[in-house]
Formats: structure tokens, C-alpha cells, sequence
């Protein structure tokens, strides 16, 4: 698998699903800081909770802290826009480390996504697109257009024997691996033609 799909994060989430909300009453129980660091802020579509639970699972078993703001902002309306909500938005991002698009079908919903690539871009440009595949997690099915162009992806692979590793794809030829990218590392380490992918 390289990609990851609809199906395989519903069933982390499904499978997880006491974690997500132990996780969101950890964040309601203490006063979260606007200032708390982050390693990545998860910008996605509402219409892909399901799959962004499976991804926050995912992404916080492997050791990185990981803003949503349905889970650590779950006092947020979102549907009522305010300059105060915008601010904390804005704060959050300033302190995130990286900013990963969870991208699917309906990403294009959201009117979040490009402001917040658009901040995260100008601040650092530690931005790259997580594509959520609908069924096959063959990277042919995976396409960008426009501006999306310009970001490196992010899969999953095996190298050595190890699954489940995160990689940046920064070319055709090239694989960061995440947790050195995610620390502005941008030198690629491997050929493809080293890594098994999954």
C-alpha cells in the first residue's frame, strides 16, 4: 500500500475510537495554551471526519503531536466564523511545525484549506498533501492540480523490513523520510528503487 485510503483509516478510527474521545476530553479538561506546540496541524474536510480520525490515530501513535481542531478545539462553531476563532486558527498554525492537506474528494468543500495552506506556505513552506485514496492505494490514482502541484506528498512505505514509515515524496526519485522533513530536513535520503513500497 502506499497511499492511504478511505477504508484503511475508517477502521483505525473505528478500532480507536476510545482514544479519539479520551483524547478530546484530555484537551477539555485542561485549558488548552494558544501557544502549545504541535508537530503537525491537520488541515482536512469536515466531510472526511471519519478518515481523520483514522489519521490522527495513526499520526499520534507514531509519536508526532497533532492539531485538529475537533479535537483540541472542540469548543469551536464551525459554522460561525469570528474574528476571535480566526485568531486562535492563526495561533495554532503559527505554532505548528508543519501543516499535512488531507486530501480527498471532498477537500475541495472546505474554504478553510486554502487560507490555512496559504498561511502555513507564506510562514515556512513546511506544507505537503496527505491524499486519502477512495479505494486503491495505487499512486496512480492520486492527482493534483493547480497550486497542489507544488507540494511534496506524503505515503506510507517500508524500508528495510520496517512498515508503516511515513515518507515525503519531493520528486519521482526521491523519499524523505517524515520526521526529518517534518524538522525542515529537505535533503532526500533514498532512491525509490531502495524502498519496498507497501
Amino acid at each position: 500500500m502506499g497511499l492511504y485510503t478511505s477504508n484503511y483509516l475508517k477502521n483505525l478510527a473505528s478500532n480507536k475510537r476510545s482514544f479519539i474521545n479520551e483524547s478530546k476530553n484530555i484537551f477539555l479538561s485542561k485549558a488548552t495554551n494558544e501557544r502549545e506546540k504541535f508537530d503537525i496541524f491537520l488541515s482536512h474536510s469536515y466531510l472526511d471526519k471519519d478518515e481523520v480520525n483514522g489519521l490522527y490515530s495513526e499520526l499520534t501513535d507514531k509519536g508526532y503531536k497533532v492539531y485538529v481542531d475537533w479535537i483540541v478545539d472542540s469548543h469551536l462553531d464551525r459554522t460561525n466564523v469570528t474574528k476571535e476563532s480566526t485568531e486562535l486558527i492563526r495561533n495554532r498554525l503559527k505554532h505548528s511545525k508543519s501543516l499535512l492537506l488531507a486530501i480527498s474528494s471532498k477537500a475541495t468543500m472546505s474554504k478553510w484549506i486554502p487560507w490555512e495552506l496559504g498561511y502555513v506556505d507564506g510562514k515556512t513552506n513546511n506544507c505537503a498533501i496527505l491524499p486519502i485514496a477512495k479505494e486503491s492505494s495505487d499512486e496512480k490514482t492520486f492527482t493534483r492540480s493547480e497550486y497542489l502541484l507544488l507540494y511534496p506528498y506524503v505515503k506510507m512505505a517500508s524500508l528495510d523490513g520496517f512498515f508503516n514509515s511515513i515518507y515525503t515524496v519531493d520528486s519521482s526519485n526521491y523519499y524523505i523520510d517524515f520526521s526529518k522533513w517534518i524538522r525542515y530536513d529537505k535533503k532526500p535520503e533514498f532512491n525509490f528503487k531502495n524502498i519496498d513500497i507497501l
